[in-house]
């Protein structure tokens, strides 16, 4: 008889095989090869685990999922999701400092000094200048004196020393994540340190890496034509709704956000019931469940935050937004669709497919392979999915072809699927590629953390990261013109373009 430990590393390591040549092994037989192997729980202040057992090396992987992403900002304060995953590395109260209370009370003179300051530059015209550069040599002088009890890259040394992989984290605008692994002896290395890093943060350096994120602006951005091009777009298309805010946040926004902003930020939304962490390797999930009462258990319950109520209105018109410059031209076309709980979204991973994976897609053939334009592809849901967002299409024309005839042929691509529908063997092919990218991100211990709580965040329920599987597999033909029929509609586009500064041919005109 198969081991556990041998029955979980055959399923992990032949699942896309199965999946590929039996379309027919659907979620019900995948989770039951897992259920065995995953446990949940929640402790009293709301915080949720999931801990999947795979014992085929002594090492475990981590993903804390915070449920908040750029969406979730303030008005006046974009960019400060992405600050505070940057301020989640400069350590706690018992990591990163020479003398903790000193700093504290430093870093308590600069916020206050912080608030005079910009209260003084509102005032705009009217305000005192020999008083404002009183206030900036003053605001210099306590960020210096913080400085001075900084231990640097504390954290990030502590975690290296205990032979850790992978350390990162993301921003979206749906979420927030951090990611590490670590052998697993180390387990309640990470508890110490994560409950640490979420119960005790210091917020140190605030205003030195908010000038990191300022220049990861100029450079991604400002510096960047197609940079500038997504964020003009999302700005059209989202006149309601934050999805039309960039996650790295707005440049006056960036500027002028305080360390005391971030601090009420982590306050409202980094409380335990909004936080879900995943936890893949060799582990002992009562070990678990043990070191995550001793260590998370203390943490505040909080009502937890919420949720976006903004709902973008209907959009009643095609909307356009042209940039001239000399560079190279690219084209952006989003179509309104609704969010991941809508029944219809495993129908536009389907048509996402058909339209750009690989080289039999449409997109590719009538575009790529015919020398019209050096890439093109199909995003099933932009930037983010946990709200109605943008089913995207992106376009690089070639040299000497006109971006106006490369988008007619990209409407052209559309709109016959809308005429005629698609095959069943692009269906299938669509199909079995959807189902394989599912799979091949739970092929590790990272994967499957990040997933499994992803899934348990948003749905409840860990196991309907197969449940979609099922899902893919129901989707008709009908089912894909119906959506095409109903989404590729010119009044629900806006439509970006980079294009020469002395093309002034008009543009596409299509249906």
């Amino acid at each position: 008889m198969l081991s556990r430990f041998s029955k979980m590393a055959r399923c992990c390591g032949l699942l896309l095989l199965i999946l590929c040549l039996a379309p027919a092994a659907h979620a019900q037989s995948m989770m039951d090869q897992f259920a065995d192997d995953v446990t949940t729980f929640t402790l009293d202040n709301g915080l949720t685990f999931v801990v999947i057992e795979r014992h085929d090396a002594p090492v475990v992987s981590f993903h804390t999922y915070a449920d908040v992403g750029s969406v979730n900002e303030p008005q006046g304060q974009t960019g400060i999701a992405h600050m505070f995953e940057h301020m989640a590395f400069k350590g706690t109260t018992s990591i990163g400092s020479k003398n903790i209370q000193k700093e504290m009370a430093a870093l308590q003179r600069q916020a206050d000094i912080y608030q005079e300051l910009m209260a003084e530059r509102a005032k705009g015209r009217l305000a005192d200048s020999t008083r404002l550069r009183n206030l900036e040599e003053k605001f210099k002088a306590a960020r210096e004196e913080a400085q001075s009890y900084v231990a640097g890259g504390a954290y990030e040394n502590l975690l290296e020393r205990n032979g850790v992989a992978g350390l990162n984290a993301y921003t979206s605008a749906d979420a927030t994540g951090y990611i590490y692994s670590l052998p697993a002896n180390k387990l309640e290395l990470f508890f110490a340190l994560e409950a640490d890093r979420f119960r005790n943060p210091v917020l140190r350096e605030f205003y030195t890496e908010r000038n990191v994120v300022m220049e990861e602006r100029r450079q991604r951005t400002e510096s960047n034509p197609i940079g500038r091009l997504l964020e003009e777009t999302l700005a059209a298309a989202f006149k309601a709704h934050p999805y039309g805010a960039p996650t790295i946040g707005h440049m006056s926004d960036l500027q002028t956000i305080s360390r005391t902003q971030a601090k009420q930020f982590y306050e409202t939304y980094y409380v335990a019931s909004n936080l879900t962490i995943g936890i893949a390797g060799d582990v002992n999930p009562e070990q678990v469940k043990a070191l995550a009462q001793e260590y998370f258990g203390p943490m505040a319950d909080k009502k937890p935050p919420l949720p976006v109520t903004t709902e973008e209105p209907k959009q009643l018109g095609e909307r356009r937004v042209i940039i001239r410059e000399s560079t190279q031209p690219f084209i952006i076309m989003g179509y309104h669709r609704g969010s991941m709980f809508s029944p219809d979204d495993p129908v536009y991973d389907i048509l996402a497919s058909v339209l750009s994976n690989g080289r039999t897609s449409r997109l590719y053939k009538q575009l790529v392979e015919t020398g019209k334009a050096l890439n093109a592809q199909a995003i099933s849901s932009f930037p983010g999915d946990k709200y109605p967002s943008l089913f995207a299409l992106f376009a690089v024309p070639n040299r000497g072809v006109s971006p106006d005839s490369v988008e007619q042929m990209v409407y052209d691509v559309l709109e016959r699927i809308k005429t005629e529908g698609i095959t069943q063997e692009e269906l299938e092919r669509a199909k079995t590629k959807a189902r394989a990218n599912l799979i091949q991100g739970l092929d590790s211990n990272s994967g499957l953390a990040r997933a499994f709580s992803r899934m348990e965040a948003l749905t409840g329920d860990w196991r309907n990261v197969f449940r979609r599987l099922d899902a893919l597999q129901a989707v008709t033909a009908a089912d894909v013109q119906r959506v095409a029929q109903d989404t590729f509609v010119r009044s629900n586009r806006t439509v970006g373009m980079i294009k020469s500064a002395d093309d002034a041919a008009p543009t596409a005109s299509a249906q």
